[in-house]
Order: C-alpha cells, then sequence, then structure tokens
C-alpha cells in the first residue's frame, strides 16, 4: 500500500472518528422577527450546537440549561424550525430542542403571535392557520441571515418539527392543502370536541386574503400528536417530504382516529408512524417539576404504565436519525476538513 495513501487514510479516519463522536452543549439565541401577517415584532428562540459554557435558567416557567448567545460551534449543521401546539409555548418542548442542539442541529422555535400562553387573540382565525406557516418562512429566511447563526447552517433542505396545532402549520408548509369544509363537516359529527371546534367549525375571515402557501426549502417534517382532520388524501396530495409522526393512543384533546392515523395512511409518501400505547396528548410536553405540577398537574400527569422520560429519550434519538437521513448529518469542522482531504 502507497505510504502516504495509508498515512492519509488513517488521518481521514481519526478525524471522522473524532467528528462523530462531537459533543456540544445547547446555546440559545433570542431572535425578534417581523410577523408577515401584520409586520409587528415576533419572538423566536434559537437552540444550537455550541461550545460554551451552560448555566441553567428559567424562561416561561420551564427550567433549561443552555450557554445564553454563546459563539457557535463551528461547523455547517442542518436547521429545523419547531410549530408549537394552540395556545402553546415552544419551551414545551425545551427538551427536544436542546437535545437536538447538542446533535448538530440549528432548532428555531417560533413564538407564533396571538396563539401563545400569552395571547390567545387570533384563536379560530384563517389569519392563524394561515399565517403560521409564513411565520415559520420567516423565521427560516430570518435564520439564515442571522449574523451568529446564518455562517454555520448548511445550504441543504429545513425540517419542521409540528406538535399539535403545529402540525397543520408543518403539512401546509410542505404542500398541504386545508379543506375547511372538512373542519366543518367534522363538527358537525363531534361538536363536543372542544378542542378543534371552538368555532363551531367555521374560522373566523379575519383575513380572507390569506391562502396557504408551501415552502420548498421544507424537505421534511417531524410531528408529534398532529392536528390534521383538515387534510384528505386530495388535500395532502402536495406532500412530497417524508414525514416521521409520533401519536398517542389515549390523546384527549386531538382525536387521533381522525387525525394522526387518517394522516398516516393518506400522505402520498408512507410516514414512519409511531402509536404510542396508553399516551395522552401532553405525553410530548416536558416533564414537570414541583413548581409545575402545582401550577398545571394535567398538563404533568400521564397515565399508569406511560414513562414520559422513557418516551422523550427514544423520541430524541429516533428524531435525531430520521432529520440526518433526510436532511443529511451535521459537518463539524473536523469532519468538513477531513471530508476535503480525502477528496484531493
Amino acid at each position: 500500500m502507497n505510504t502516504s495513501r495509508y498515512l492519509l487514510a488513517f488521518l481521514l479516519s481519526g478525524l471522522l472518528g473524532h467528528a462523530n463522536a462531537a459533543s456540544w452543549v445547547a446555546g440559545l439565541h433570542h431572535m425578534t422577527l417581523d410577523d408577515p401577517v401584520d409586520a409587528r415584532p415576533m419572538q423566536a428562540l434559537a437552540f444550537y450546537p455550541s461550545n460554551g459554557t451552560p448555566r441553567a435558567i428559567r424562561i416561561d416557567g420551564y427550567p433549561i440549561e443552555v450557554a445564553e448567545e454563546a459563539p457557535v460551534a463551528l461547523g455547517q449543521f442542518p436547521l429545523l424550525v419547531l410549530s408549537h401546539g394552540n395556545a402553546g409555548s415552544p419551551l414545551a418542548l425545551h427538551y427536544l430542542a436542546t437535545a437536538l442542539a447538542r446533535r448538530g442541529f440549528v432548532v428555531v422555535a417560533v413564538v407564533h403571535p396571538g396563539d401563545n400562553a400569552r395571547d390567545h387573540s387570533r384563536l379560530g382565525t384563517l389569519s392563524n392557520l394561515y399565517g403560521r406557516p409564513l411565520q415559520v418562512s420567516e423565521a427560516i429566511t430570518a435564520t439564515r441571515e442571522d449574523t451568529l447563526l446564518g455562517p454555520y447552517l448548511n445550504d441543504g433542505k429545513v425540517g419542521v418539527i409540528g406538535y399539535s396545532a403545529g402540525g397543520e402549520t408543518a403539512l401546509i408548509l410542505s404542500g398541504a392543502q386545508p379543506d375547511l369544509e372538512r373542519l366543518r363537516r367534522y363538527c358537525l359529527e363531534r361538536p363536543t370536541d372542544a378542542d378543534a371546534c371552538k368555532t363551531h367549525g367555521v374560522l373566523i375571515a379575519d383575513r380572507s386574503e390569506l391562502q396557504p402557501k408551501a415552502d420548498a426549502r421544507v424537505g421534511a417534517v417531524m410531528l408529534m400528536a398532529p392536528l390534521s382532520l383538515m387534510f384528505g388524501r386530495h388535500a395532502l396530495a402536495g406532500v412530497k417530504v417524508p414525514a416521521l409522526i409520533y401519536s398517542g393512543d389515549s390523546d384527549q384533546l386531538v382525536a387521533v382516529d381522525r387525525n394522526a392515523e387518517q394522516l398516516a395512511q393518506k400522505l402520498p409518501i408512507a410516514p414512519d408512524y409511531r402509536l404510542l400505547a396508553g399516551a395522552g396528548h401532553f405525553v410530548f410536553m416536558a416533564r414537570c417539576d414541583q413548581q409545575q405540577w402545582l401550577r398545571m398537574p394535567a398538563l404533568c400527569k400521564d397515565a399508569e404504565g406511560v414513562d414520559r422520560r422513557h418516551i422523550h429519550h427514544s423520541l430524541q434519538r429516533d428524531t435525531a436519525n430520521f432529520f440526518t437521513q433526510a436532511l443529511g448529518a451535521p459537518e463539524p469542522a473536523e469532519r468538513s476538513a477531513a471530508t476535503a482531504a480525502a477528496r484531493q
């Protein structure tokens, strides 16, 4: 064997081995964007791989450990955007966002204006249904232009993570066209569904000029307990990206038979669908500390035999593997250097 080629192979192997074992902490970057619905400021939280020193902080009642505004680790990383549920907070999924950041993804979590824990003013409106995807698209653009994060993003497709109503958002971004008549019929059939039928199946047409708008930059979606009953087979025909779907078979808020199960059957590309035995809607939210148990026990308690910690560990691992396969692996600086050397 040629000695120089042997040395190059040895060097390449060592660099790749180090890169594959790369370990980062989760950085946190606070972003302010323009809401494309009304041009007012909206907030987003970006979690990213960093070599900074993390510290424990509390945001919106959620305890997290992050390195705030620390430098981004050197490399090229895939971008993911997270869309939370109705009247929710992206911090409820902090365990997933920080785990993905430690694995080499940049995860931008939008706080949807008018549909978050502090502001419910757009619930049940067209501006919310069609505005949410526009807000995620704006977050993609703003992150690519961000001076801290932009230089470290790869130029590939973007992944979207959607929880509950965030599932609608992710599907619209990937090409689905909501069928409002399906919602009306569903609410006539199941008027007691307090979550989906707050406005009796007819959305308030506050911004009738808005339309569902896909984003060609989206290359994969990961959905948890998705609200998706507005999408029949025809409405989903434009969705041509891979999907990973999680749902609990005891979801007390989103009817799994008319949402995740039908979605899994009707997507043009068969998704990886995981139905969790005994799990409810809130199993995907971060585990609660003592303060949260006192403040919101209904969101903290799982059915007997359901291990939220175990589910979260599996979800973190499987989500990272899914997006790595769909979008490409994170590229630490060492791996980029080794790849360049191998090509010479």
